[in-house]
């Protein structure tokens, strides 16, 4: 790449700004930083001032984390990074909407990973559907989306409309309200820990429910579901007074 990208860096430590431009300017030639923020609020005027085409944010900070900044913005028109200590709730948001973060103490290997794909979408002039998921599950949690990664594309789906998921390996089969089945490369364990807060519930090894379209319980043949679309979902022995508690 020719031109290098325009980026700023937002964080409320200046010890943490320092260690990321260096990184930067060692493991990610490509990068150029154009201006430094450390707040929410510094970090609006200077979105506005220098129109970056790549911004490294915290979200932790005072006057307003990094989620409030853009969810006042009018417009996204950059690429985001987010660089976050581990803070469940935030990831959660985060990887619901398949956005791009790297946790603090950064690792060199993810913050390449990172700045690589930022990179190619600004390439590609990609205006990713992601921020505007995100910014509608940030107002609405009653029925949020969730990115699914299928193929070379990406399938931002209502977390309502998801009957059922089937692990294989490190794939996972999501079936679909409308009959529809999509096939992501991650394993069900990642799906299981994102979607159990919105009555997800893991029957079996290879088998995460929506508890919604639980249609009977079979006790017959060691004891299976029956699901909405009349898929039979076997109960593993060891789960099974945990799930028909829950069912209850």
């Amino acid at each position: 790449m020719s031109a290098k990208i325009r980026s700023i860096l937002v964080d409320d430590e200046a010890g943490n700004r320092a260690n990321l431009k260096s990184l930067l300017k060692n493991y990610c030639p490509q990068i150029e930083v154009i201006g430094e923020a450390n707040s929410a609020v510094s970090a609006m005027d200077l979105i506005h001032q220098t129109k970056p085409q790549l911004v490294f944010l915290d979200i932790e900070m005072p006057q307003g984390n990094g989620f409030d900044l853009l969810n006042k913005l009018d417009r996204i028109d950059f690429e985001v990074i987010f660089v976050t200590a581990f803070d469940q709730y935030a990831l959660k948001a985060i990887k619901f909407c398949a956005l791009d973060y790297i946790l603090k103490p950064i690792d060199i290997l993810d913050l390449k990973a990172a700045v690589q794909k930022a990179e190619t979408r600004i390439l590609e002039h990609e205006h990713s559907e992601a921020w505007q998921v995100f910014q509608e599950n940030q107002k609405s949690q009653s029925n949020p989306k969730i990115a699914l990664p299928t193929g070379n594309q990406v399938d931002y789906v209502p977390i309502a409309e998801i009957i059922r998921c089937r692990g294989e390996g490190n794939y996972t089969h999501f079936y679909l309200k409308s009959g529809k089945a999509l096939m992501v490369s991650k394993t069900l364990k990642e799906f299981e820990e994102l979607l159990k807060e919105h009555r997800f519930l893991r029957v079996h090894q290879s088998h995460l429910i929506n508890v919604r379209f639980v249609k009977s319980y079979v006790k017959s043949d060691g004891g299976f579901l029956r699901m909405e679309d009349q898929s039979e979902i076997p109960i593993s022995r060891q789960r099974k007074e945990f799930v028909l508690a829950k069912l209850k």
